[in-house]
């Protein structure tokens, strides 16, 4: 997901803020947990009835790495990118609070796109914005970007 949070009317500074889409909510998932847990612990009810004893032990381990499955899904879209242009600096920012990974004049940053992947580059620096987004939100960023170094350095070498 695309997100402007700030921008010119002339379109000279503008921040991006990427972030991947999310099917569920924080509710959703604790639901859909609840249910899968719910289900494993009847069937493994039903495996301990008919003379399975290890059946509820199985069911509770198998409940803990859903569980850990789940997080880890929840926490990978947690994932943030912020990308800054302005009249003097290009700045790419992986996570809130922590430092650029990416600064450059917007004279000398070009926009490359190979095999649907967005690259920044500049003096031999380069970097990937954009990597856990879908191909068409992708082409989205990669125009959104070539308009906002145009604006904001009067060119675009797009290669």
């Amino acid at each position: 997901m695309i997100q402007m949070l700030r921008s010119v009317p002339d379109g000279s500074h503008a921040q991006l803020m990427l972030h991947p889409p999310r099917a569920l909510t924080a509710r959703q998932f604790v639901l859909l947990f609840a249910a899968l847990a719910g289900l494993m612990a009847f069937t493994a009810g039903l495996g301990w009835l008919s003379g399975n004893v290890f059946a509820p032990v199985f069911a509770f381990l198998h409940c803990f790495l859903v569980g850990v499955a789940l997080r880890a899904v929840w926490r990978s879209g947690e994932r943030r990118e912020e990308i800054r242009v302005g009249p003097d600096c290009v700045e790419v920012i992986p996570a809130a609070g922590s430092s650029p990974v990416f600064r450059a004049h917007p004279y000398w940053v070009r926009l490359v796109t190979v095999e649907e992947r967005v690259l920044l580059v500049s003096s031999g620096k380069q970097v990937e914005v954009g990597s856990f987004l879908a191909p068409a939100e992708r082409r989205e960023l990669a125009a959104a970007l070539e308009g906002l170094l145009a604006a904001s350095n009067g060119c675009n070498r797009r290669r």
